[in-house]
């Protein structure tokens, strides 16, 4: 297969794999109503319950990056998938028996899949994005936006027709596991695992593998494969370091007069010996030492905040402020994915054109305002108008700070895993306050508390900025 047909089937399977997981959440998180009233529950209790799922996702993001590390992308993939299927299918029981205990159990197991879902499709999204060359990220959450605007309008199409959730939650599950299992091979192509044991043509010249360790304009570094690079497939991306530090090494040699044909056959002997068992995990616990990734991190938590707050609890504060219908409800929230999904295509050049830092100050300060339209506004037009505005501010502070966490491909699975166990954190959090609040002030009001997370990422907005390339591990730690 060609290089480019490879990455043009990997892009188009991890669109599909992005637009999956927001059909699957989206479709019946836009019928909480219908969920809290099968349960039996208040909106408060129903935020408690559903923190167990946001436990299950902070239980499992933590790892995630060594899992992915140790067992490869695709492998988690397919363990995600089995999961996700059990998961919701308990899920379904539970809303159908009307019994909390199932529920919580299948909401659990579902925070657990969809972590560790999420860490490998964003980690090989960054690598697509580096064999591009360019800022495509956004595209990949603008296709989960799309899948999560499909879901809405699923969950509504099922509660106009008065089908009850727990029927929907069967048919959709089961459908999108069939798609997943479909798309998972193709999408991890480029997956650090599945390139650790390839070989480049004979023929490659040192001055190609330079340029292939050159900074991308989407921030991220081309990882070639070398010939005689042969490593151990089954430590992951412990083993694609390997790879690039042959690449490393033997483009230096090309340069480096006399001593180029001995650091060359070093560049070869350190190749072909396979990392320490344990590397992945300590390089997964040691990027919770760096500050930087904290802090990106920091700003992923306010973007988790923002979006998964409109996912949770937008449709009841539709229809409890407003008093219009749940299928209005989940049509409001089927704008602000769709607002998010516009956004995102056009994101792209505006990252190119103006920069990371830019585009997150003027995302931060959409969000802020939508926030405070469609919590204050007398009126359900003017509200609306703040949804939009809320999902275009919304749009690309995820795939931002995910493209920052991935700048050093070497590292990337650690740091992406890091950062994203702040958004796990956020989905345990927001949850229980947003249901004891919406109890007490509404739910309008209560998203309101949200601006205080758009204020926090405004504040730290220089940290996605792209780090240079001497930063970057080119040459791997020794475990």
């Amino acid at each position: 297969m060609s290089g480019n047909l490879a990455v043009g089937r990997a892009r188009w399977s991890l669109m599909a794999l992005f637009a999956l997981f927001g059909i699957v959440g989206t479709s019946w998180m836009t019928r909480l109503p219908s969920i809290r009233d099968a349960l039996g529950v208040s909106s408060a209790q129903l935020g408690l319950i559903l923190i167990v799922g946001a436990v299950g996702a902070l239980f499992a993001v933590v790892s995630t990056g060594a899992i992915v590390s140790r067992f490869g992308s695709r492998s988690t993939l397919v363990a995600a998938t089995a999961l996700n299927l059990v998961a919701l299918l308990l899920v379904a029981w539970g809303t159908a028996a009307g019994s909390v205990g199932i529920f919580a159990v299948g909401a659990f197991l579902n925070g657990v899949s969809g972590a560790l879902m999420n860490v490998p499709i964003n980690l090989n999204g960054a690598l697509v994005e580096q064999q591009v060359g360019r800022a495509i990220l956004p595209h990949f959450h603008a296709a989960f936006s799309i899948g999560a605007g499909a879901g809405a309008l699923v969950g509504a199409a099922f509660s106009a027709a008065h089908i009850h959730i727990s029927v929907q939650l069967v048919i959709v599950t089961v459908a999108v596991a069939v798609a997943r299992a479909l798309t998972i091979g193709p999408a991890t192509v480029f997956a650090p695992e599945r390139r650790a044991g390839a070989t480049t043509t004979p023929g490659v010249s040192p001055a190609d593998l330079e340029h292939d360790l050159a900074e991308s304009p989407a921030g991220g570094a081309t990882e070639p494969a070398v010939s005689g690079a042969v490593v151990d497939a089954a430590d992951g991306a412990a083993g694609a370091e390997a790879s690039r530090a042959a690449a490393g090494a033997a483009s230096a040699g090309a340069t480096g007069g006399s001593d180029g044909g001995s650091t060359a056959r070093g560049a070869r002997d350190t190749a072909q010996k396979p990392p320490r068992r344990g590397a992945g995990m300590r390089s997964a616990l040691s990027a919770w030492r760096e500050p930087r990734t904290i802090l990106i991190g920091l700003v992923l938590l306010a973007s988790s905040l923002s979006e998964g707050s409109a996912g949770n609890w937008l449709s009841i504060a539709m229809v409890d402020g407003f008093e219009v219908r749940e299928a209005v409800g989940a049509m409001a929230y089927g704008t602000f994915v769709g607002a998010m999904t516009v956004f995102r295509f056009a994101g792209t050049g505006l990252i190119d054109r103006f920069g990371r830092v830019t585009v997150l100050r003027a995302s931060g300060v959409s969000a802020l305002v939508g926030l405070l339209l469609f919590g204050l506004a007398p009126q359900i037009w003017l509200a609306w108008f703040g949804i939009v505005l809320w999902g275009c501010g919304a749009a690309l502070a995820n795939p931002i700070a995910i493209a920052a966490a991935s700048d050093d491909p070497l590292r990337s699975p650690a740091r992406v895993s890091v950062v994203t166990s702040f958004s796990s954190f956020a989905q345990l959090t927001a949850p229980p306050v947003l249901g004891l609040l919406a109890d007490e002030i509404g739910g309008r009001y209560a998203l309101l508390t949200i601006c205080a997370a758009m204020v926090l990422s405004l504040a730290l907005a220089g940290q996605v900025k792209p780090l240079p390339r001497e930063a970057r591990t080119l040459v791997p730690e020794r475990a």
